[in-house]
């Protein structure tokens, strides 16, 4: 049973700060648009496009989109927020190519077989989630966390750049940056 998103976002202040894994490496970015897959209230998009990269983020929840647009129009943000079901079994995704695609605390795996076809070359990958670890903590089921080291081995076409895992904050995170090959 999939959550429901309009009512968790109509019951959570917005985040305001960029996850980790964005913050500590927006600056490799190459110029270029991002792509930020079920990005949410927009925590990581108002911050990249306030660094000056158009942000394409995609999001299920109407609530979220809503939020985005509004907040993205009132700062005069460059952020094209897009209705999208990124579960479903073939997610209409913008071709790129994207300087970055963000996968911040959101898990899809088939999803990052095509993450590397949407990247400009040197383009980078950006994600961040809870690990298993975290999800035995919590009782929850693991289907939507990490596999302990897991990031460390990204899809064909990219190469892994930097990665972590542990505690922060009180939850066990793992992040990762993978990058395109430059031709």
């Amino acid at each position: 049973m999939s959550k429901d998103w309009d009512t968790f976002y109509q019951n959570q202040p917005p985040l305001t700060q960029p996850a980790f894994v964005v913050a500590a490496y927006a600056h490799q970015l190459p110029g270029g648009p991002v792509l930020d897959l079920a990005g949410g209230m927009g925590r990581n998009a108002f911050y990249l496009a306030e660094r000056g990269h158009p942000v394409v983020l995609l999001e299920r929840s109407r609530v979220a989109l809503e939020f985005v647009r509004a907040q993205a129009t009132r700062q005069g943000l460059d952020i094209w927020a897009l209705e999208a079901d990124l579960e479903s079994p073939h997610p209409n995704l913008p071709p790129g190519p994207f300087a970055g695609v963000l996968m911040s605390y959101f898990l899809h795996r088939p999803l990052l077989e095509s993450t590397a076809r949407r990247l400009m070359a040197g383009g980078l990958v950006l994600i961040e989630g809870f690990t298993t670890l975290e999800a035995r903590r919590r009782g929850s089921q693991a289907a939507h966390y990490w596999q302990e080291g897991e990031l460390l081995h990204p899809p064909l076409g990219l190469h892994l750049r930097a990665w972590g895992e542990g505690w922060l904050e009180g939850h066990h995170r793992t992040w990762a940056v993978w990058q395109a090959e430059i031709w």
